[in-house]
């Protein structure tokens, strides 16, 4: 007769059944919940009379009689629609939006069919908000915002659908913030609550006359008046600067916005001169200057004096490079030591070389015409070159001059006929920029000026003082536009 077995296999041989039957239970169970999840409808939307049918009754009050009549009438409106609060996402059209929320299709083709409305509907961008009342997927009103200040509501009525565009007009509120730098740019700019946006239109209005990346020094300040927007009491987001104070080590530029008689906008000198220089100094947002203009230059690679007959600066591959000013690309192609290289031809018999691209823009050959700060390359490292960075010559009548010191001729003056406009229209910006100057180290200020009187709501008083700022939140990685 065989051993009886050990008694770990006997419990082994008694709990194995067991073991098996739960392990088939658990299957069951994922499986069900499996089912009943793919048997739920997407949640797309929120549908606010759902959530009402399913709350709690409230306790019965006392009402008087006119309430009375009032409540049946809503409950009977939400009995026959529901309303979704539609958020777009990305890649979402109304095609998709609407079968996503079981809505009727031919009702969005009726409505498309609209005269004057199909482009303004369709324009979809992500985070827009579309609220939509239907009846069992029928739809009975459709709102959405399609600007700044017009909101579209469609309506479906006995004959079919109406649309309406309604008005929200802006405020325009003028701000003036001035601050002293002690470190950066944008640290002043965020201790006088003035949002990066602003500090970076401040950075370009002047970008012809500083260096933003090697010009700050302690101590400099500035003053912006610029434009914030409202509406309905509450802050959207800052407009135009309307007029600039930079003060750098110890010398006062000053700027004010004027639109001419063409219609563009512009930045010039209390006296009328562009502050639009026909170049601007760098032509690519850059961390620092690894080598600079030197004739008699020992070349890294090489190992021979050869003369360093522009500037480089140096950025992460992909930066993009801009066009220093209006002209014409006379070369596109690989030059020898430069790698990918660009040549654009100006007037005055002047020329600028960019080197060392790790491609160029779409479109960009010989013969394209290009403008002042468009983008025609990108930053690389190709032909002799130890790291990524933009090789940058300015030549005028074919002789290297040096970019950083070069004298940049001025764009075109304003014309006699208009000077007397800009004066008066600017007289009150240039009051508002510095009529006491701060010492040193003083706190930030601003101020806030009364709403522009044509563009405010007329039911929104004049504020008195102060708003509490809350521009956009910004970030710590932000980078200043060196041009």
């Amino acid at each position: 007769m065989p051993p009886n077995p050990p008694e770990t296999e006997k419990k082994y041989r008694r709990i194995k059944p067991q073991a098996v039957r739960l392990m088939l239970y658990v299957v069951l169970l994922l499986a069900v919940v499996a089912v009943w999840r793919g048997m739920r409808p997407p949640v797309t939307a929120f549908d606010a009379n759902s959530a009402a049918a399913q709350a709690p009754p409230a306790a019965p009050v006392a009402a008087p009689a006119a309430l009375a009549r009032a409540v049946p009438i809503v409950a009977q409106q939400a009995s026959v629609a529901s309303i979704l609060e539609i958020i777009v996402g990305r890649n979402d059209t109304l095609d998709s939006i609407f079968r996503r929320a079981a809505l009727n299709l031919s009702d969005l083709a009726a409505i498309r069919k609209l005269p004057g409305i199909r482009q303004s509907l369709d324009l979809l961008r992500p985070g827009d908000a579309i609220k939509v009342s239907h009846s069992d997927g029928d739809i009975q009103e459709l709102t959405r915002k399609v600007s700044e200040t017009q909101v579209m509501h469609v309506v479906r009525e006995d004959a079919g659908f109406k649309v309406q565009m309604v008005s929200n007009p802006v405020e325009v509120r003028t701000r003036t913030a001035t601050a002293h730098i002690d470190s950066s740019l944008f640290q002043a700019a965020e201790a006088a609550q003035i949002s990066d946006n602003i500090a970076l239109k401040l950075a370009n209005v002047f970008a012809w006359d500083i260096d933003f990346v090697l010009d700050i020094r302690e101590g400099d300040r500035f003053t912006a008046v610029y434009e914030q927007i409202y509406q309905d009491g509450k802050y959207l987001h800052d407009g135009e600067v309307l007029a600039a104070e930079f003060v750098n080590n110890g010398k006062t530029y000053r700027a004010v916005r004027f639109v001419s008689d063409s219609g563009n906008a512009g930045y010039y000198t209390p006296d009328g001169k562009a502050m639009r220089k026909a170049f601007i100094r760098a032509p690519v947002e850059f961390s620092r200057i690894s080598s600079a203009f030197n004739p008699h230059r020992l070349h890294p690679i090489l190992n021979t004096i050869r003369g360093h007959m522009g500037t480089d600066y140096a950025a992460p591959t992909g930066t993009p490079v801009h066009a220093a000013g209006d002209g014409r690309v006379s070369f596109a192609g690989t030059r020898g030591g430069y790698g990918n290289a660009l040549i654009v031809t100006h007037g005055g018999n002047i020329s600028t070389l960019y080197g060392h691209m790790s491609r160029f823009a779409r479109n960009m050959h010989v013969g394209t015409h290009v403008q002042q700060g468009e983008v025609i390359g990108y930053v690389g490292m190709t032909g002799l070159a130890t790291g990524p960075h933009l090789h940058y010559e300015f030549l005028v009548n074919g002789v290297h001059k040096n970019p950083q010191t070069v004298l940049l001729p001025g764009a075109e003056p304003l014309r006699a006929a208009e000077l007397t406009r800009f004066r008066a229209a600017t007289a009150p910006l240039i009051a508002d920029l510095s009529p006491t100057v701060a010492p040193a180290g003083a706190p930030a200020s601003a101020s806030v000026a009364p709403p522009l009187g044509p563009l405010a709501p007329p039911t929104l008083p004049p504020p008195t003082v102060p708003p509490p700022a809350s521009p956009p939140a910004r970030g710590s990685g932000s980078k200043l536009s060196a041009q």
